[in-house]
């Protein structure tokens, strides 16, 4: 059974979300602020957090950054259209996605499997399927879920992972945006591009010496990104 935290200061919607994620056998935990839900995860199991963005004593965005200090588990903002500006700052602190209000609870349902799915793939070792990936000085350890930069440890997010793994099986290719949303997400892109250009650039702060003039990780501009031969 998977353990997840739907945050928002809005009860209604978290009483909607409860009944139908609860349809999965997921067992919910729930807080109105970003305190509680900060404190939730940092005591109790948790798989995925559902996280607004605007809510008293500690939005979304600080405590999705608080989160992030300890662990990589899927977070997906609840945001309301005219968030735009906030979700990007939220999926630059570490978010996975992005659902905006009012959202169709299937879809929430949909992303929620699809995430936990990702997350469940990476945290399982399968050594049938080991393998290990060498680009210059970045090393991804498949069969460990790790991954190297000079030879030391990097932490990625599932989605930063998949994105990187991706790209440097396929050293040399470049993939276009909708084609990376489409291998990671498991879905239509649908006009969500723009993450992934968000996750490359927080990609790029953790495995380039000077993420704004990159070796590793490059932009072909109008037709998307590689990892470089080296």
């Amino acid at each position: 059974m998977h353990n997840i935290l739907i945050c928002d200061d809005e009860m209604d919607i978290v009483s909607a979300l409860k009944i139908y994620l609860s349809l999965e056998d997921y067992k919910i935990y729930e807080a109105f602020n970003g305190r509680e839900a900060v404190d939730i995860v940092r005591n109790n199991d948790i798989h995925l957090v559902l996280m607004d963005i605007m809510m008293p004593e500690m939005d979304g965005i600080q405590a999705t950054a608080r989160i992030r200090e300890t662990h990589n588990i899927p977070i997906l903002f609840l945001s309301a259209k005219g968030e735009d500006t906030d979700k990007i700052l939220g999926l630059n602190i570490g978010a996975d996605d992005y659902i905006t209000k009012p959202f169709n609870p299937m879809e929430v349902l949909a992303r929620v499997r699809s995430h936990l799915r990702r997350y469940t793939m990476l945290g399982s070792i399968k050594e049938e399927e080991s393998s290990i990936y060498q680009c210059g000085g970045i090393c991804v350890r498949d069969d460990e879920k790790k991954v190297l930069v000079d030879g030391d440890e990097v932490s990625l997010t599932p989605i930063e992972y998949s994105i990187l793994l991706l790209l440097i099986k396929n050293p040399g290719k470049v993939f276009s945006g909708a084609d990376i949303y489409r291998r990671v997400w498991k879905e239509n892109p649908l006009g969500n591009e723009s993450s992934v250009a968000v996750h490359i650039r927080h990609l790029r702060e953790k495995i380039e010496i000077t993420p704004s003039e990159p070796r590793y990780l490059k932009v072909i501009w109008g037709q998307g990104y590689k990892i470089e031969k080296i």
